[in-house]
């Protein structure tokens, strides 16, 4: 795996926690986009783990470019953002994974082992910077079939593999999923777990969707 990181400090750290894994191997710890897909060109890891803030082009646009070049790799966006866009931009970007800057390194290396196919990990301490201020209100606004569907959302199912389990049709699941997430004020599925685990609506467990 390759780390993307400017803070030299955390860089040299992650880069020598993942070297002494036995599982684990990095090819490099390096400061810029540019430099990032220098190495990915050469090595192409498995994983990058990838700064949001850093010199020249910032990690969005770098995940952007990874995934359109090479889009077997995973993206993990590490980040200290609080701003609300970035969810969904990191996501449009490709990304597959977030962690906050201040996880613990052993919750690090377990996001980087766990195999997602194709959904978006969400680590635990990443839920409260990622997700955007929820206001006050009654969430039994929530029918209890869209609290089914909450739910499944939160185990990271389409809404085509809702309605599977639901035993429903594809429109009427999209249906629900949509006013789950008009109801969190979320723009994706992804968005109105992180809001719901934050509100305790779902389990504060690292979260796959």
């Amino acid at each position: 795996m390759l780390v993307v990181e400017d803070q030299r400090t955390l860089a040299d750290a992650l880069e020598i926690a993942i070297d002494t894994q036995p599982d684990l191997e990095c090819v490099g710890a390096v400061a810029t986009v540019e430099d990032a897909l220098a190495l990915v060109a050469r090595h192409r890891p498995d994983i990058v783990l990838m700064d949001v803030r850093l010199p020249g082009a910032n990690g969005i646009e770098g995940t952007r470019r990874i995934k359109a070049m090479y889009p077997h790799v995973r993206v993990l966006i590490l980040t200290a953002n609080t701003e609300p866009c970035l969810l969904t931009e990191a996501i449009a970007a490709g990304a597959t994974g977030f962690l906050a800057k201040d996880s613990a390194l052993p919750d690090i290396l377990t996001a980087i082992r766990t195999p997602i196919e194709g959904k978006v990990l969400v680590e635990e301490s990443a839920i409260a910077l990622l997700a955007p201020a929820v206001p006050e209100q009654d969430w039994t606004g929530l029918t209890p079939r869209e609290r089914e569907v909450l739910g499944l959302m939160g185990e990271g199912l389409s809404a085509n593999a809702i309605a599977q389990r639901l035993v429903v049709s594809a429109h009427t699941a999209r249906g629900h999923v949509k006013n789950v997430m008009r109801k969190l004020g979320a723009h994706t599925q992804l968005e109105a777990v992180v809001i719901a685990t934050r509100i305790g609506l779902l389990p504060a467990t690292p979260t796959a969707t």
